[in-house]
C-alpha cells in the first residue's frame, strides 16, 4: 500500500499547496501529469510521428463481478501481472497479511483455468504470499508492484520495494524461480531513483514492468525524481539488457532513442507515457510495443514502434472503472497472447485492474476486462507469424505436424507428441507458414537426454538440444531417455525450450 499511499499524498499535497493544477478523474486514485514531460526533460513522442492508423475494435468484455482476492485480513488487492501459462491463468499481485511478517506490502499468487476467475492459490487454497519485506535489506517492509516474465525455464520477478517510508525509499528488485512459487531475491535494488530531479512526490522508483524481446530484457517502470516526469512525477523510463539483473550492457531510451549508459542510473531523459503504474508488452501481431494506462474512461492502449520511435496505431480505450493501474493479460515472455479463433486476423488485448476502494481506502475489487482488435493482418510476414503462433501446432504439409517455438517451425512426427507439447491445436494449417522451413525435426524415438537439474531435453537433426517440458513427452514419443552429466547436457549448443 505504500505506493499508492504516497503517489496520493503526494499529489494532493501540490494541489494543496498550490505548486501546480491538473484535472483530475473523478474517483481516480491518482492525478494523471498533464504537460511536456516535465522540468528539463524530453518525453520519448516529442519527435515521434504521430499516429495514422486507427484500429477497430469489437468483442468487449467484462467478468461478472470480482476475480481475484486475498485471503482473510488483507485490506487491498492492486497491481496485478498476468501471465497465460500453458492451460493456466497464473496471477500475482499487491496485497498485505497481517500472518506474513513483516507488516508492509506482499505479493500474493493465484491461478485459475478462466481469466473470469475465480483465481484461488495452488490446489484452490487461500492465495499465498510467496514474496515479503526481507528485514535489513532495501526492501525490509514492502515489496508490491509485480511484474513476472518467464524466460525458458526461469521466471523473473521484478518488484517494488522499500524498507519503510522515508523519502524516495522505493527502489525495484529482482527474484528468480523455478515454478512461480519459491523467490530467490538477487541482492540490493536494480534500479533506484535517478535523482534527477527532485519534487513534492517523494515516492522514488517502482511500478516495474518486464518484456523479453529478440534477446533483451526491456523494463518500463516510473520514477518521480527522472527529468523528463510530469511535475507530479508522472512518467514511464524504459531500460533494457541482455543480463536480467540490469548489471551491465545497460541501455537506456532517450529522446534520440536507445543508448549506451554507465548504470541503471542514468538520467532518464525520455518518458514513453504521461501515467503512474502502467504495463507494457509487445504485440507481434502488430509490430508494436503497447502499453496500457489509465484514462479518464478506463484503461487507454497506447502503441509504440520497435524503436520508440513513432506511433504506429492510435490508442484503443478498454471502458469501465478503475483504481490503481492495470495488468495486462500476457504470454510468459510479457507478448500479448494470439486469439485462439483467428490469430492471423484479430489481437486480444485483457487487462485485470482494482476497480474500487475498500476499507483501507486502497485499490481492490480485482476485476477483467477485455476487447478484440480486429482486421489486422497479423500474419503479414513469415517472421510475424512465428511470433504470432508461437506455441501453436499444425498439420504440416507432410502429414505430421508443425510446432512453432520460440521464433522457429520445427516438424513432429507424431500428432499426439505435438499436441502435448503445444498451447493451442489447429486442425487446419495456416498458408502464412508456408514459406517457412523446419529448423529441426522430432523423429518418433528421437535421442532424449536428462542431466539432474537441468531437465530433459531432445538432441535433433540440427545439432542442438531442445529443452522439453513436460518429461512425459519422451515416453510419448517413443524415445528413451538417456542420463547425462552436466558437463555432457552443457555441451550440446541449445535452442530454445519445446512445450508449455
Amino acid at each position: 500500500m505504500r505506493g499508492f499511499r504516497q503517489r496520493l499524498t503526494a499529489a494532493l499535497l501540490a494541489i494543496v499547496l498550490g505548486t501546480a493544477t491538473a484535472a483530475c478523474t473523478p474517483g481516480n486514485a491518482q492525478t494523471q501529469a498533464e504537460g511536456d514531460g516535465g522540468l528539463g526533460g524530453s518525453p520519448a513522442n516529442g519527435h515521434a510521428k504521430p499516429a495514422q492508423v486507427s484500429l477497430t475494435t469489437t468483442g468487449n468484455r467484462e467478468s461478472a463481478g470480482v476475480v481475484a482476492a486475498g485471503g482473510p485480513g488483507a485490506p487491498y488487492n492492486y497491481g496485478p501481472t498476468v501471465m497465460l501459462d500453458g492451460g493456466t491463468t497464473r496471477m500475482w499481485w499487491c496485497s498485505q497479511y497481517p500472518t506474513a511478517p513483516p507488516p508492509g506490502d506482499d505479493i500474493l499468487y493465484a491461478e485459475s483455468p478462466s481469466l473470469d476467475g475465480p483465481f484461488t492459490g495452488p490446489g484452490g487454497a487461500v492465495p499465498p504470499a510467496v514474496l515479503s519485506g526481507n528485514p535489513g535489506q532495501f526492501d525490509g517492509a514492502h515489496t508490491c508492484d509485480p511484474s513476472v516474465i518467464r524466460v525458458d525455464a526461469t521466471y523473473y520477478l521484478y518488484y517494488t520495494g522499500a524498507a519503510g517510508d522515508h523519502a524516495l525509499g522505493n527502489a525495484i528488485g529482482l527474484a528468480t524461480s523455478t515454478d512461480g512459487l519459491t523467490w530467490t531475491r538477487r541482492p540490493g535494488p536494480v534500479v533506484g531513483p535517478s535523482h534527477d530531479v527532485h519534487r513534492d512526490n517523494l515516492y522514488g522508483a517502482g511500478q516495474p514492468s518486464a518484456v523479453y524481446l529478440d534477446g533483451w530484457f526491456y523494463l518500463m517502470f516510473t520514477d518521480t525524481t527522472g527529468r523528463a516526469a510530469g511535475w507530479n512525477g508522472a512518467g514511464q523510463f524504459v531500460l533494457r539488457a541482455k543480463d536480467p539483473a540490469f548489471s551491465s550492457g545497460v541501455e537506456a531510451l532517450t529522446d534520440k532513442g536507445f543508448a549506451a549508459v554507465p548504470g541503471t542510473g542514468a538520467p532518464r531523459t525520455a518518458s514513453v507515457v504521461d501515467a503512474f503504474s502502467a504495463d507494457l508488452e509487445w504485440v507481434d501481431g502488430l509490430d508494436a510495443f503497447a502499453i496500457a494506462h489509465e484514462t479518464d474512461g478506463g484503461t487507454s492502449v497506447t502503441f509504440w514502434n520497435r524503436d520508440f520511435t513513432a506511433h504506429p496505431y492510435r490508442d484503443v480505450l478498454l471502458p469501465g472503472p478503475w483504481r490503481e493501474g492495470p495488468g495486462l493479460v500476457r504470454r510468459p515472455d510479457g507478448h500479448a497472447p494470439a486469439s485462439t479463433s483467428d490469430p492471423c486476423g484479430r489481437v486480444p488485448f485483457d487487462v485485470v485492474r482494482a476497480t474500487s476502494l475498500g476499507e483501507a481506502n486502497a485499490p481492490t475489487d480485482l476485476r477483467h476486462y477485455g476487447l478484440d482488435v480486429t482486421g489486422v493482418n497479423a500474419c503479414a510476414t513469415p517472421q510475424r507469424a512465428l511470433g504470432v503462433l508461437d506455441g501453436f501446432a499444425m498439420p504440416s504439409p507432410v502429414r505430421t505436424m508443425d510446432l512453432v517455438s520460440d521464433g522457429k517451425l520445427v516438424r513432429v512426427d507424431r500428432r499426439s507428441v505435438a499436441v502435448q507439447l503445444a498451447t493451442h491445436v489447429l486442425d487446419e494449417r495456416l498458408p502464412a507458414l508456408d514459406q517457412v522451413r523446419p529448423a529441426a525435426h522430432l523423429a518418433t524415438g528421437a535421442r532424449a537426454i536428462q542431466a539432474a537439474g537441468l531437465g530433459l531435453g531432445f538432441l535433433l537433426d540440427d545439432g542442438n538440444l531442445w529443452p522439453v517440458q513436460p518429461g512425459t513427452v519422451a515416453q510419448l514419443n517413443g524415445s528413451p531417455v538417456e542420463t547425462v552429466s552436466a558437463a555432457e547436457w552443457r555441451a550440446h549448443p541449445q535452442a530454445g525450450p519445446l512445450g508449455r
